[in-house]
């Protein structure tokens, strides 16, 4: 009997079955092939959506050289590049100057960069259909938007600091415009300048043109910090190569046109800057020669005047030889002496005393100073007339050297400076390719597809790991210590069947009697046979066989129908009793009802019972009364359309099914049904629901656990099993149900071969 726990086997889960079984993970992946092809046309849905939702990206470069000092002024003569210094520049650092806002800025007043406009009439629906939307186009006339009700045109648009970044309304009306921020609404003429005063400061604005009456326009003054944030997000500056000298800008954006305009601005912007700080030290020296020529020009016609004065008064005088040449040296020595001084200023207005330059220059006055003294010692032995005229003589001289050779010098340091390109030149300047470079529409789309198909498999696998579901029998054994006696495939045809619920459930031999299933519940029926050979005893012939499974849903009663089937092909008498009193459904299989079934016949019994112990004990009852049979067994069997088969339904479901199975009448219930049938099949509840299939388990010859294959959870099966052997009952053997065929599943090769009729 299968109460004898000796023979109980121990199960070997203990085992160490952590290694990963690859081909196991494979096969996962393939059964799940639904889901992923699932994820993968979601995702290819979104990449296609999502190329038509993005607005085409365009993108412009320009290149700039970078040299290393300025070649204008060396272009003029050693001497004047002597007079303007050279400053040299890496590449690196300009690169960081063009991302500046003294940079940016100047194309941001220009261009009215900080004027935003957008179209809030425009949805995701809008964006996909028309695969790209109009952008705002900024011009130094203004800021313009395309919409479908016309267009807007907007030239100035100045805010006080607290309207900053603050969305607005505009919306055309029959006099003009009206602007709101969701609190104050300012009314203005289209075409002139308006100026109103909010709660939070002034508006200036200029509206040239707007769409229809009642389309609205979004519109947004930036703040400077976040449109140069903006303008450096979509602007790349980069060397080109190592020590090159030779800068790259790349900018995109929504509007080629648009983008290849603010990066040329960008690169004039940066020209002009670097043209301006080339030639700021040639301009500090033309100032100062400007404020030296007035006073040198004063000093060189006094000086004539004083001479021409002398001259008059004494007439001609002729010098000595000595004194001539005392007069030459000396006129040099002041010369230099004079262009000493002027370098020494030129000097002072960058260095201090203290330079080396300063110092050396001062070392030279002084040597020159200390000769003009010894000079002017020696004429002063000369007669006092004549020494008189050769100092004024070469005072004259002088003051005429000086005030020429710098009235030279401020001349071609003009010349310079009209030259002066500074050290970076325009090499290429933006042009419209009009080739988009986003999105990449192909790519995208391929990418999303292969993102789903990435994350379907990830989730085939998660819910594989998370979800043990009962799959190879070797396992089953394996965690259960329970031989899988057998593996019953799906029946196509039957399932799509089920699938009509006008369709009642119906058996497989006359819904596909060439099928695998039917089959296997044949094989099935054999091995029952053989493993139930024991001799008759006091009258008993009937074998017993209990139906069961772990859960809900695993297909016992189609196991239980099915098996009753193929046993009475055998010419057996077979009862099929539906004990599952509370969702038991064999009675739809054979088309009959459950009323007068088995929990009405246990229920009655006991009502009979106890009216015969009451009138034992009250002799008042009428004897006709405790002798009457309410009703007998013959009413509760009912036969079916197949022959040797007899059916007992569930009843009417009692309050209580397992205190009826425990009474003793269920024993006598059995006792006498087995000196009747050949075989008695037990179609009991699930065992991780009730306890029922414990209760009827004393009474089986074989109990047999029921699960179906890839939905079952493998370790509610050892469970329901564990249950079982606490109760002293041994589960004979495991059916596994409703397994799949193909290649995608791992075990399909125990029951790869099917014997029928295939015509």
């Amino acid at each position: 009997m299968s109460t004898d726990s000796k023979n109980l086997s121990n199960p070997v889960s203990k085992e160490n079955n952590d290694d990963i079984d690859l081909m196991a993970l494979l096969f996962a992946i393939l059964r799940g092939w639904k889901i992923i092809v699932f994820f993968a046309v979601l995702g290819l849905i979104i990449g296609v959506l999502y190329s038509r939702y993005v607005n085409p990206t365009f993108k412009s470069d320009a290149l700039i050289q970078i040299e290393e000092n300025s070649k204008g002024v060396a272009a003029l003569g050693a001497d004047i590049s002597e007079l303007v210094g050279s400053e040299g520049s890496k590449a690196q650092a300009e690169a960081e100057l063009i991302r500046s806002r003294m940079i940016l800025e100047p194309v941001v007043s220009l261009l009215h960069l900080r004027i935003r406009l957008s179209d809030p009439n425009i949805g995701t629906l809008d964006r996909i259909k028309s695969d790209s939307t109009a952008t705002q186009i900024n011009k130094p006339e203004g800021v313009s938007l395309k919409t479908k009700d016309g267009e807007v045109e907007i030239s100035q648009f100045n805010v006080s600091q607290e309207y900053l970044n603050q969305s607005f309304s505009l919306m055309r009306s029959e006099t003009g415009f009206v602007l709101s921020n969701g609190f104050e609404d300012f009314k203005g003429e289209i075409g002139q300048p308006q100026q109103f005063r909010g709660t939070d400061g002034q508006i200036q604005i200029t509206v040239n043109n707007l769409p229809a009456d009642g389309y609205s326009i979004n519109l947004t003054k930036q703040s400077l910090q976040m449109t140069t944030e903006r303008l450096n997000s979509a602007l790349s500056v980069v060397e080109k190569g190592k020590q090159t000298g030779i800068i790259q800008l790349s900018m995109t954006g929504d509007n080629q046109q648009q983008t290849s305009l603010i990066l040329k601005q960008i690169v004039l912007s940066y020209i002009d800057q670097n043209q301006s700080r080339g030639s700021e030290e040639t301009t500090k020296t033309i100032s100062f020669m400007e404020t030296q020529i007035p006073t040198l020009k004063k000093r060189l016609e006094d000086s004539e005047a004083i001479f021409n004065e002398f001259r008059k008064k004494y007439g001609t005088i002729d010098v000595a030889k000595e004194a001539e040449l005392l007069l030459t040296e000396s006129s040099q020595i002041e010369l230099q002496l004079n262009e000493l001084k002027l370098k020494k200023a030129d000097l002072t207005t960058y260095y201090t005393e203290e330079h080396p330059l300063v110092i050396q220059i001062n070392d030279q006055l002084a040597v020159l100073n200390a000769r003009r003294q010894e000079i002017d010692n020696t004429i002063a032995g000369l007669p006092e007339i004549q020494r008189e005229f050769l100092q004024l003589s070469a005072d004259t001289t002088i003051n005429r050297e000086i005030y020429l050779t710098l009235l030279k010098n401020y001349e071609q340091l003009k010349i310079v400076k009209a030259g002066q390109i500074g050290f970076a030149r325009i090499i290429d300047l933006p042009i419209n390719t009009f080739n988009a470079i986003a999105p990449k529409k192909l790519q995208i789309i391929i990418l999303a597809m292969l993102s789903g198909a990435m994350l379907g498999t990830m989730l085939v696998l998660l819910k594989n790991m998370l979800r043990n579901v009962v799959k190879d029998p070797e396992r089953i054994e394996a965690k259960t210590g329970v031989p899988v006696v057998a593996t019953i495939p799906r029946s196509p045809l039957l399932t799509r069947l089920r699938k009509d619920k006008k369709v009642p459930n119906r058996l497989l031999a006359y819904a596909d009697s060439n099928s695998l299933s039917y089959e296997a519940i044949k094989s099935l029926r054999t091995s029952l046979m053989f493993g139930m050979t024991t001799p008759e005893q006091g009258g008993q012939r009937a074998k017993v066989i209990l139906i069961t499974g772990e859960s809900p849903g695993v297909g016992k009663s189609f196991i239980s129908a099915n098996l009753t089937e193929v046993f009475a092909q055998l010419d057996k008498k077979v009862l099929i009793m539906d004990a599952d009193m509370r969702l038991g459904e064999l009675h739809k299989i054979f088309g009959m009802t459950q009323d007068n079934g088995l929990a009405d016949y246990l229920s009655q019994d006991k009502l009979s019972q106890n009216m015969t112990d009451f009138a034992q004990n009250n002799a008042q009852v009428p004897e006709a009364i405790t002798t009457q049979k309410i009703s007998n067994l013959a009413s509760f069997i009912h036969p079916t359309n197949i022959d040797n088969i007899d059916f007992m339904p569930r009843g009417e479901y009692p309050r209580n099914p397992a205190s009826l199975l425990s009474d003793s009448r269920l024993n006598n219930l059995i006792t006498e049904l087995s000196s009747h049938y050949d075989y008695i099949i037990i179609d009991s509840p699930p065992i991780l629901a009730a306890s029922d299939a414990m209760i009827l388990a004393q009474y089986a010859n074989k109990v047999l656990m029921v699960t179906r294959y890839d939905n079952s959870i493998e370790g509610q099966l050892v469970y329901a099993v564990n249950q079982m052997n606490k109760a002293n009952i041994e589960v004979d053997g495991i059916i596994l149900n409703d397994v799949q065929q193909g290649i995608m599943s791992k075990y399909s090769y125990h029951y790869s071969y099917a014997y029928g009729n295939n015509q």
